[in-house]
């Protein structure tokens, strides 16, 4: 499975515990916590099947305040890359990191 291998291969992840996976006839569900180099917290929730892919991605602090979070859930509209988008500082953004890679991709250059 991607996720798992780019959880492995990343460099900015320490350890990640996988909460729930369920697999489907032509899909699968899958909530992860890993646990990053500088001790914030990615929780990445993803379903994908034949006809269409769910994801969330929450970046979150050591005390548990959000720093950035990615979805695709259907709700801002008025986002150029809808349905894809970020939240940060109270603010939805348009946001072209759509995979777990390109979410690390962004992390690291934060935290590196």
């Amino acid at each position: 499975m991607e996720i798992l291998k780019s959880l492995k291969n990343s460099d900015v992840i320490r350890d990640f515990t996988i909460l729930e996976y369920r697999t489907f006839k032509l899909g699968f569900y899958i909530k992860v916590r890993a646990e990053l180099i500088n001790s914030s917290t990615l929780i990445i929730t993803e379903y994908s099947d034949e006809s269409e892919r769910n994801y969330s991605y929450q970046w979150q602090s050591l005390d548990g305040k959000t720093i950035e979070r990615w979805d695709n859930a259907p709700h801002h509209k008025n986002i150029s890359t809808y349905p894809h988008h970020k939240h940060r500082d109270d603010k939805v953004l348009s946001s072209e990191e759509i995979t777990l890679e390109d979410i690390l991709k962004h992390i690291r250059q934060i935290i590196k």
